[in-house]
């Protein structure tokens, strides 16, 4: 069976030691009073939830799926999820960042953050239903108006109401600017909105009395295209003046989807039939609106491809150190028993270290992003926030894409340690892979978050951000040139940065000539972006253990050999990277159509 326990440890070494998470927030002057007591308490009770609670209903809830009964068109949760996210509510989770003026606890996105890497690790289908209803609260209150805010965002941040996002239609996909979905101006102001969106997550349920949609819809005069779109905000349950749950909207689960994975979460076409909604922000302004909830759902997914790395690694070293099977090439290491534990043999240590790197170098990027954010909002010197949103804008299609990336290959070796029985159900193995997959496509495909962070984040303001983090790194290596201890992880990371900034410039330069470039290269160019942060973050976290590896402590030593094997084994793929991003566009686009 799968294990999990909450990696506490790791988090206080990030929050801790490597980030100086406490001593950052007392420059802020809301959170001022948050110290390290403080966050480990909420840490700790977090994990309970999350291994206690919603980690026994991971499998069971994979099998059992979601039902939708017909006739009533109301879909069901498998056994115990809405129980547990009574709990959930109960517990105070959903309000821990919110703002307190709607009822909210006020506390930093840095913990957040860590709830939800320990949530997602524990259920990640489980945790979409809370994870979108925060994601809805973000953009109301962003974009919503006085009325639209008081009717909504005190339920959400209770977690009485969820919420969800309702973008894509069949045909669409990504491509919002063909979605079809009509927004009829009613005189009472509202609208009226018809269409079908498919690939809803966390469309309906019965956990909650009111859900919140919101939904991209057209108006009858919208221009075409993207410039087109409008946002609107569609309860399930209409919604009196007084807060009060009123008749039922017109907006159904017309089918759940039967998908590759987290069967726990209702993926569903939603239906809508001249459902009343109200508009969110200006008329034809709706995704810009909507990108609040966008970029939080795509920060989101990385955090499920960071929970799953880790959740996957504890089962598969648990498994590795249990399982037996042949002989150390180096001689019997286990004597007194028929065969070695599997951990001894070469291959199956890389797979496991390669998940091991993956969840630590997430966990520090993870936290790291979401500090800056608590600074971008907090901060009183506007310099800061500027330069806080600068850098989240670049590290999020990272954080989304190089995460959920290496989650696959991460839940993949891990199921690959436990050879057969890693295929079967009733380990959990195969699940973690299943629910992995899907990391990759929504919120944004891979590719989608590639052309993203070179287009518009990298070439877009001709690296003006990739050289603030550039500058990060610069100050780093300087600091560190003459400590001979730490230039195996130095020099590494000041050569990968002089490469990037010299491979940014040479596509700078194609891009100019041909913009398929951009697109050929994409994809590599982000993954070695990707490594780059995270050699950034490995030296760091280097850098703390080499301080305490004399002090007798067993975390810091695997650090150590973690921070190595990071270096030795996966930075290195960065070579092949930059010669495929190199080789251009020809070998893509030379071929004719015909001929596929």
């Amino acid at each position: 069976m799968a294990q999990y326990a909450p990696p506490l440890r790791d988090l206080h070494f990030v929050l801790h030691e490597l980030l100086d998470v406490a001593g950052e927030l007392k420059q802020l002057p809301r959170h001022a009073e948050i110290d390290q007591d403080t966050i480990n308490a909420v840490l700790e009770e977090a994990g309970k939830f999350a291994a206690e609670v919603i980690f026994p209903l991971n499998i069971s809830g994979d099998r059992e799926g979601c039902t939708l009964d017909k006739a009533t068109r109301q879909v069901s949760t498998p056994k115990g999820f809405k129980e547990a996210y009574a709990q959930y509510v109960e517990g105070g989770w959903p309000s821990l960042s919110s703002a307190p003026e709607y009822g909210g606890q006020g506390l930093p996105v840095v913990l957040n953050q860590c709830l939800f890497e320990m949530l997602n690790s524990a259920n990640q289908a489980w945790t979409m239903y809370p994870g979108l209803g925060h994601g809805a609260l973000e953009c109301l209150n962003a974009h919503g108006t006085a009325e639209q805010k008081a009717l909504y965002l005190p339920k959400l941040t209770s977690g009485e109401w969820t919420g969800t996002m309702c973008l894509t239609e069949a045909h669409c996909g990504t491509d919002l600017g063909l979605l079809r979905t009509k927004a009829e101006p009613q005189p009472d102001g509202s609208y009226k909105l018809t269409g079908e969106k498919t690939f809803i997550s966390a469309g309906d349920h019965e956990m909650v009395p009111n859900i919140v949609h919101l939904v991209l819809a057209r108006l009858p005069d919208a221009p075409p295209g993207i410039k087109g779109i409008s946002l609107f905000v569609v309860p399930k349950f209409k919604v009196a003046a007084d807060g009060s749950i009123a008749e039922r909207n017109p907006i159904f689960c017309g089918a759940l989807e039967e998908k590759m994975g987290i069967h726990g979460n209702c993926t569903c076409t939603i239906n809508l039939d001249g459902a009343s909604a109200s508009l969110v922000g200006q008329p034809n302004k709706g995704l810009a609106a909507m990108f609040v909830m966008m970029n939080a759902a795509r920060l989101g997914v990385g955090n499920q491809g960071l929970g799953l790395t880790e959740v996957a690694y504890q089962s598969a070293v648990a498994y590795a150190k249990d399982r037996l099977q042949m002989r150390s090439l180096t001689g019997a290491k286990a004597p007194d028993k028929a065969a070695d534990p599997i951990i001894v043999h070469p291959d199956v240590r890389k797979m496991l270290l390669t998940a091991r790197a993956y969840a630590e170098g997430a966990r520090a990027l993870a936290v790291h992003i979401a500090l800056l954010i608590d600074k971008e909002l907090s901060s009183d010197d506007e310099a800061v926030r500027k330069d806080c949103a600068d850098q989240v804008a670049l590290l999020t299609p990272i954080a989304k894409a190089f995460l959920t990336d290496n989650a696959w290959i991460a839940t993949s070796h891990c199921m690959q340690v436990y050879g057969g029985h890693g295929y079967i159900h009733e380990w959990g193995m195969e699940q973690f892979v299943r629910d992995a997959r899907i990391n990759m496509i929504y919120e944004g495909t891979n590719t989608i978050q590639a052309l993203d962070l070179l287009g518009r984040k990298v070439l877009g303001d001709n690296g003006a951000k990739l050289r603030k983090f550039g500058k990060l790194i610069a100050e780093f290596v300087e600091e560190e040139g003459t400590n001979e201890a730490m230039q195996e992880f130095v020099n590494p990371l000041a050569d990968l940065g002089d490469k990037v900034t010299k491979l940014t410039t040479e596509l700078g330069m194609k891009a100019f000539a041909n913009a398929d470039e951009v697109g050929a290269a994409a994809v590599d160019y982000l993954r070695v972006c990707g490594h780059l942060v995270f050699a950034y973050l490995f030296a760091r976290m280097a850098k703390v253990a080499l301080a305490h590896k004399d002090g007798g402590d067993p975390f810091y030593t695997a650090k150590l050999h973690t921070a190595r094997f990071y270096f030795a084994k996966l930075l290195p793929e960065t070579a092949s990277l930059m010669r495929t991003v190199r080789s251009g566009a020809a070998p893509l686009m030379a071929m004719d159509e015909a001929l596929f």
